[in-house]
């Protein structure tokens, strides 16, 4: 009985670490993570079996690194590279074009301008009313005594305002001339009055309004009976 003859031992577990995973060589990373997450519910709670389950997925990414460092490329990438080439990159959406902006049409509101008024002879009710009003009011300044001349120069230029109104339509006019000629009548019965108050007789004198009112109101009746 040869005592010193060796005794049998089991082998070394040289099994392939794919095989243990259950993959093949050319599988994705993902297929091996997911193959190494089967094998460990397989296994359960035997640690031996978990540690030879991890062993083998770290002896696998242990050889994907080496392909890596040594230049190359494994079949598993490969195939992932022909996957994306094979694959059109997503197509972006075509950007709507902005809607064109509606063009304004020309602006119609009439441009502020000054022109000359047109010289021209009223006729009817624009040639009798005024004619009337005015020479009432002038009638009132010279003949009675306590007639205001401020309030009859001011109603002749109401009257003057109202019958270019009239005639023309256009109110901010019609109060510029009205206004234009009031100023002027008052600057001439100014001068009126400073060149003829002395040499008037004492019997027809009459105050420094009155005849101020005279030449305004007077230009206003003209500008009533001939601005158009």
């Amino acid at each position: 009985m040869n005592q010193g003859s060796d005794q049998p031992h089991p082998a070394a577990d040289a099994s392939d670490p794919y095989q243990r995973l259950g993959v093949s060589p050319d599988a994705s990373f993902d297929s091996v993570q997911a193959a190494k997450l089967a094998r460990l519910e397989e296994a359960g709670e035997d640690p031996m079996a978990r540690s030879r389950i991890e062993a083998a997925y770290d002896a696998v990414l242990m050889d994907r690194l080496k392909e890596r460092q040594q230049g190359r490329v494994s079949s598993a990438a490969r195939t992932a590279s022909q996957r994306e080439q094979a694959t059109p990159p997503p197509s972006r959406p075509a950007l709507s074009a902005l809607p064109s902006l509606p063009q304004l049409p020309p602006s119609r509101i009439p441009r502020p301008g000054f022109s000359l008024p047109r010289l021209q002879l009223a006729g009817g009710r624009e040639l009798w009313l005024p004619l009337v009003a005015d020479i009432l009011l002038l009638g009132l300044l010279l003949l009675v005594p306590g007639a205001a001349p401020e309030l009859l120069t001011a109603l002749a230029a109401g009257v003057t305002l109202l019958n270019l109104q009239r005639r023309n339509g256009r109110f901010l006019a019609a109060v510029g001339w009205s206004f234009a000629l009031l100023c002027v009548g008052l600057v001439l019965g100014g001068l009126l009055f400073s060149g003829l108050s002395a040499s008037l007789p004492e019997p027809l004198r009459i105050s420094e309004q009155q005849i101020q009112s005279i030449p305004a109101i007077l230009l206003l009746l003209l500008g009533a009976l001939l601005i158009d």
